[in-house]
């Protein structure tokens, strides 16, 4: 997909800030520092549209960036960073759950996890949420480019066993530095949005 126009539209803490439903949402979920932002920028060639940070936990609110006028992508904030305040997670984690229960334009949601390891207990929690839902369960497998390609399908059979991911094929290994699997990234988005637009 060519992307002519790309803007964060609304940084939202609660519902009241979304803005209207209109355009359809892919939104994305993962841990603090999976790579989500850099998922953004690397699928519409920007460098920093979506802010990217070293520091786990520093997407705190619920970001929307409109694209092309056509969807938007909804960068949910990051879960499971250990030196933020229990208080501080359990509001986030409400925050997250809020949207994803009450959203009606909301297409699909992506679980994005380090492809290097295990998926922790939040990712499982999340991925079984995100099937109850009934959406696909499309696991991107961040940071492809830190693993040999020998050992990928090791990694993505771990994966697939360990959230309990039926189709292997909903696993998509991904590099924001190499760019890899970006058009089947796309060709993903464009299915989405085709099915749910009928």
């Amino acid at each position: 997909m060519k992307v002519n126009k790309a803007e964060l539209l609304i940084t939202a803490v609660k519902q009241s800030q979304y803005p209207e439903e209109g355009p359809l949402e892919i939104a994305l979920a993962g841990r603090s520092n999976v790579g989500k932002s850099s998922l953004i920028n690397t699928l519409i060639n920007r460098k920093n549209l979506a802010r990217t940070s070293s520091k786990p936990g520093k997407t705190q609110t619920i970001n929307f960036y409109n694209i092309n006028d056509q969807f938007r992508f909804v960068d949910l904030p990051g879960y499971g960073y250990a030196k933020v305040s229990l208080k501080e997670r359990k509001k986030w984690g409400k925050m997250i759950e809020n949207y994803l229960v009450n959203r009606k334009t909301l297409a699909e949601v992506f679980l994005l996890v380090d492809i290097r390891h295990s998926p922790g207990e939040h990712d499982k929690v999340m991925y079984d949420w995100i099937k109850s839902f009934g959406f696909n369960g499309i696991v991107i497998a961040t940071k492809a480019d830190k693993i040999s390609r020998g050992k990928q399908a090791k990694h993505i059979s771990m994966l697939q066993r360990e959230l309990g991911v039926e189709n292997r094929e909903l696993i998509i290994p991904f590099s924001a530095t190499k760019k890899t699997n970006k058009d089947k990234i796309w060709n993903v988005i464009k299915e989405i949005l085709m099915v749910n637009s009928e």
